[in-house]
C-alpha cells in the first residue's frame, strides 16, 4: 500500500510545481479509494481542487495501475478539525488560536505566534492573573495541533 501511495505522491508533485499548493497527506482505503489532502499558502480554492483532481485522475488512468478503472479519487483540503501536519500549515496559521496536545496528553491552548524548524511558540494565559506568556513547544513533544475556530 505504501508503494501505491508513493506513486500517487509522484503523480501529484509535478502538478503542484510553480504553485503555492502543497501535499498534506495521501490516504488509500482498501477499496482503492484515494484521498489526497492538499493545502496552499494563499488558501486552497475549489477551482484549484478541481484542476488537480482532473489532472491526477487522468494520470492514474493512463498509468495502467487500475486497468479496469477500479479506483476512486477525492482531492480536498483537510477539514478544519484535522490536525496540522506540515510546517507550512503551522506557518499559514500564525496569529490563530490553536490547541496543542503533547505526547503525554496535556493540552495547551494559545495564539500561535512563531514557527521554527524545531518548535512552535504560543502566547498563553497563565496563572490566576491570566498574564500572557510565551511558551515554546518542540515538535518532538507535539502529538496534535488543531486550529480553534472563534465565532
Amino acid at each position: 500500500m505504501a508503494e501505491i501511495i508513493e506513486k500517487i505522491h509522484a503523480f501529484v508533485e509535478p502538478l503542484l510545481e510553480g504553485t503555492d499548493v502543497f501535499i498534506v497527506d495521501i490516504k488509500l482505503k482498501p477499496t482503492n479509494n484515494f484521498k489526497v489532502f492538499l493545502d496552499a499558502d494563499s488558501g486552497f480554492s475549489i477551482e484549484k481542487c478541481v484542476a488537480v483532481n482532473r489532472k491526477l485522475y487522468h494520470l492514474i488512468e493512463e498509468s495502467g495501475m487500475y486497468p479496469n478503472g477500479d479506483f476512486s479519487l477525492e482531492v480536498s483540503s483537510p477539514g478544519i478539525d484535522e490536525p496540522l501536519m506540515q510546517i507550512r500549515q503551522y506557518k499559514k496559521n500564525i496569529g490563530r488560536k490553536v490547541a496543542v496536545t503533547d505526547t503525554e496528553g496535556k493540552e495547551t491552548v494559545g495564539m500561535l505566534t512563531a514557527v521554527g524548524e524545531e518548535a512552535i511558540t504560543l502566547e498563553v494565559k497563565a496563572g490566576k492573573t491570566k498574564e500572557i506568556v510565551s511558551v515554546e513547544l518542540p515538535f518532538s513533544t507535539i502529538k496534535t495541533t488543531i486550529v480553534q475556530i472563534i465565532f
